[in-house]
Parts: C-alpha cells; structure tokens; sequence
C-alpha cells in the first residue's frame, strides 16, 4: 500500500516535470553544449523531485500509520466503566433544550483514595490497604446550556446520605440501599456508577458523565501541567504528633505546587483553618481555580511535545463512563468548557448542617435543596445571568368565586433529596386558609409529594380565577399557578420552599450565602493557616 501510494506520488510530479519546453538544439538537430548542460541539471532536478516525492510519501504514510496508533493507545489507556447502577435512574430527569437546541451538562468529578498500586499505597499511606476504594472528593461540575457559565458543587466527604441499591455491573454483586451513610462509601458499593446514582437520588439532577482520578493520578497530571499556583496565609506543615496530616509543608505566600506535593494541598485538613473537611474542600476549590488559570495562560501547552505528555498523562489517570471513553469524545467535551469565560466559573460547597454528633455533616434544609433547584434550573450560580422573562400567564376570564365557596385540596409537598417532607405542614396551612375565609378548605392525607417551590395547580379554566385569588391571598406569585389535568379542583401544593411558618416567602434565584461561592477569577484567595500548624 505504502509502495502504491509513493509511485503515484512520483507519477505525478514526474509529469508535471516532463512537461517543460524541449532542450534547445543547435542547426544540425544536435544538442547544444548549452542545451546538454541544461539538460543534465534538469534530470537531477527530477531526481532530486522524484527522491522527495517519495521521502514526503513515506513519510505522510508513516505518520498517518503511527498517529492511527497512538490514537487507539491512548484510547487503551482510558478507564471505563458503567454511568448509574442505582435503581433510582428515573429520579433525575434530563434538562430539556433551551430555544437554541442546547442542553447543560452535568459531570460528576471523582476523587478516589484507592490503595491499589504500589504508588497508590505510598501515596496515601499504609492505611486502607485492601479495602474498597472511597469517594473521598466529590464535585458536580454544570456547563450552562448556552456554554456562558459553570458552576461546580461539593459535597464535603463526611456528608451522610441515602445511598440507594447500586448492582455491580462487573461482578453482578447487590448492594442493598442504606440511610444516613457517609458519602464516600458510595464508591465502594459497585464503583463510580453508584456515586452517580446517590447524587441523582439526593439532588434530582441528571449526571450526563463521570469523571474519577486516583492518588497517582493527581501527581501525574499536577506534574504534566507544569504545577498549579497556591497560597497560605503562614508557614504550614500539616503532621500532628500522632502521625495525622498530609505531611504538606509550605511558606507563607503563593507556591507553585506539582507531584506529591499537590496530592498533599488537596488531602490537606490538619492545618487549614478549622481542621475540618470544609476546610479542606475549600482547598480544593481554590486549587481547582488556580489550575483553570494556569492551563488557560501557560503558553507551554501550545507546544506539540507538552500536548502529547498532557494527552498521555490525563488518559492513563482518567476513569470515565462508557459514553465518555474516548479520546475524540473527551477532546469534544474539552472544548465545550473551554467556551466558559473564567470569570463565569463559579465554585461552591453544597449549604450544610452539623449532625447532632458533630462528626458529620447533613444537607441544610432549604439552602441546599435552592442550590439543587438552581443547578436543576441552569440558573448561574454567579449571579450573572440576564433576566429571564417570566412565561406570560393565561388570560383570566372568569371571575374568582367568594372565598368561601371556594374548595381548595391541600397537598404536602415538602419533601426533597436533602429533607423528609414537614409532619402536618398540609393540616397546617389548611388552618391558615380556613382561618383567611377559605372555609372550604382541606388537607390531602395522601403521601408526600416533593416539590421545590409552592404550586396553586386547577384543571380548567373556569377555575383559573379561583387559583389565582388562592395565591394573591397567600403571597403566591402568579407564575406559580398552573394549569394541570393531573388535579380535580384547585390544589395548593406546599413546596421545600415554604416548610414552616404561616407567612409565604417567593423564593429568588440568588445562590445561598452558606454556599460559599467562590469565582475562578479570584487571584487573591488565600487558604487560612491555624496557628497550632505553623513553623
């Protein structure tokens, strides 16, 4: 084949040459010593062509040859593995497309603490050996449908959560599902498949991809990319006497972190301002910025030699889904994020409570279930979005009846991923409607619904003024009153934004303080040094 493809390479560019004007003769039809000379030259320039030619061929072909192999080589190297193997698959449904046809995407970045390598184990120490690999590091990383934002959401490891059933897609292997479970544990219970399934039971939020990086893998790609800029307010040196901490040992100011040291910077909470895993994932986030920076500024990774030492590393420290494994699709993926502006990347720690213990932690309430409905809705946790107009509300033609001729069904709907729905809350806010002059009316003893925000739902349009008298009375925006063929009569749906007291607050698109937001483009963020760390 290669042979074939250089004669007609040659071919090609010898009959280019043959077409030149003849030698010039002299009177007798001979060849002028001028016109031999000049023929001689013109044959060694076709020589010279024809070696080219062929050299150029080879060469095309081999290249062709050797970068068709290093594709499936690096696709070789690439991790795979199943995407959900909860049984709750159907809790999270898929955005819809915005106007334009596009859809976010949601990526569930994973931190794995395996001890399944020699470097693995050095790594992360003697501990753990043997044992299951945990989720110790877990982000959600949304992509707005329009590509202008991102927002990433932690959840700190010490979380406890619902995990449900998870099979393993390897072994076969059933883990029953289990409640107030710490997080991490999910990764043990089948692989990175069941990570997906715990987050898309506790948010609501359909996970597209995964993305899991081990020990060895955070040194190699700290090391391929040069090292990723930090800074701590003091000296820090992260070991306690009892042999606790990262062993991470810097000065005061910013340092460029690669290799073990930046494993150290990420598992570092001995040192970091409380101690605490918080502590630690806001680490995380501000080293996840910087590293955002320095890829997008490090005129390096313009060279090809840097690319392919880039393009070896992550794909052997890469396990990914089956939909994202290969190397085309995460290249497709790449470019995707790199069509966020940097200071439209926003990182945040999902809003949390104490346990009554104080060992762990619990989704707050209402802040976190905001935060899943933002993420749910592709609203920018930044603040930055442009207005969205409210869909126009149907024209009312009838008129409201007396509020006391008007029958309302009260439903709870308080429930969520990150709360049981309220006790009573249906009664309750019956009382407030009977005690407003809505004597007609009555809680729905049913089982709990879970809704985030407060609905008046009425199946026809003669009975769309009484829905809407409903809400005016109730504080309730309009917007938030809908036609539905799935009720009887107006129906009042208590959502997670309103479970408790009897005043009716609409809720806004505004990220929870408690989310701790932090931009990407943020260069002065500076990790807080605890005294008792310092040297």
């Amino acid at each position: 084949m290669v042979r074939s493809s250089v004669r007609g390479e040659v071919s090609d560019v010898v009959s280019v040459e043959d077409t030149t004007s003849p030698e010039p003769r002299d009177g007798g039809g001979r060849r002028s010593r001028r016109g031999a000379e000049g023929g001689d030259r013109r044959r060694r320039r076709r020589r010279i062509v024809r070696w080219s030619a062929s050299v150029l061929a080879l060469a095309l072909a081999g290249t062709a040859t050797a970068g068709y192999l290093y594709y499936e080589h690096l696709n070789g190297n690439i991790k795979k593995e199943s995407l959900n193997i909860g049984d709750a698959k159907d809790r999270a449904t898929k955005a819809k497309a915005n106007a334009a046809g596009q859809t976010p995407l949601n990526i569930l970045l994973i931190g794995s603490d395996a001890r399944d390598t020699a470097e693995n184990q050095k790594l992360g120490g003697a501990r753990n050996i043997g044992t299951a690999a945990r989720a110790d590091v877990q982000m959600l990383l949304h992509v707005s449908a329009d590509r202008t934002n991102m927002s990433v959401v932690s959840m700190p490891r010490d979380t406890l959560v619902d995990i449900p059933r998870c099979t393993d897609a390897k072994t076969g292997k059933v883990y029953a599902a289990t409640d107030d479970t710490m997080t991490n544990a999910s990764l043990e219970r089948g692989g990175p498949g069941c990570t997906v399934a715990t987050w898309e039971k506790l948010t609501g939020i359909h996970v597209d991809h995964f993305m899991m990086v081990d020990f060895s893998g955070v040194v190699s790609m700290a090391d391929a990319i040069g090292g990723v800029p930090v800074c701590v307010d003091a000296n820090i040196y992260s070991h306690t006497s009892t042999g606790h901490g990262s062993g991470l040992k810097l000065k005061k100011g910013t340092t460029s972190v690669k290799g073990k040291q930046a494993l150290q910077w990420l598992r570092t909470r001995y040192g970091f301002e409380d101690g605490s895993d918080i502590a630690r994932t806001k680490a995380q986030h501000m080293y996840m910025n910087s590293m955002v920076r320095q890829l997008r500024s490090n005129a390096t990774l313009s060279n090809p030699d840097k690319l392919l030492g880039l393009a070896e590393t992550a794909t052997r420290a890469l396990t990914v889904d089956t939909g994202l494994g290969s190397v085309t699709k995460l290249y497709d993926l790449s470019k995707e994020l790199k069509k966020v502006p940097t200071d439209r990347i926003t990182m945040t720690t999902m809003p949390f409570v104490y346990s009554s213990d104080g060992n762990r932690v619990l989704p707050r309430p209402t802040d976190a279930a905001k935060l899943w409905r933002l993420v749910r809705e592709d609203v920018a946790l930044d603040g930055k979005d442009k207005k969205k107009t409210t869909t126009a509300t149907t024209k009312v033609t009838d008129k409201a009846a007396a509020d006391d001729r008007i029958a309302v069904q009260v439903q709870n709907g308080t429930e969520s991923g990150t709360g049981a729905a309220v006790t009573g809350r249906a009664a309750a806010v019956t009382g407030l409607l009977v005690g407003k002059g809505f004597t007609k009316a009555a809680a729905d003893t049913s089982a709990p619904l879970s809704e985030d925000r407060t609905l008046v739902r009425y199946p026809s349009a003669d009975l769309a003024g009484d829905a809407q008298r409903v809400a005016k009375v109730l504080g309730i925006p309009t917007d938030q009153v809908k036609k539905s063929t799935g009720v009887d009569g107006v129906t009042l749906v208590v959502g997670a934004d309103w479970r408790s007291g009897s005043t009716y607050t609409a809720d806004d698109d505004t990220t929870p303080e408690s989310a701790n937001a932090l931009n990407a483009s943020d260069t002065k963020a500076c990790m807080h040094v605890d005294p008792d760390y310092t040297w």
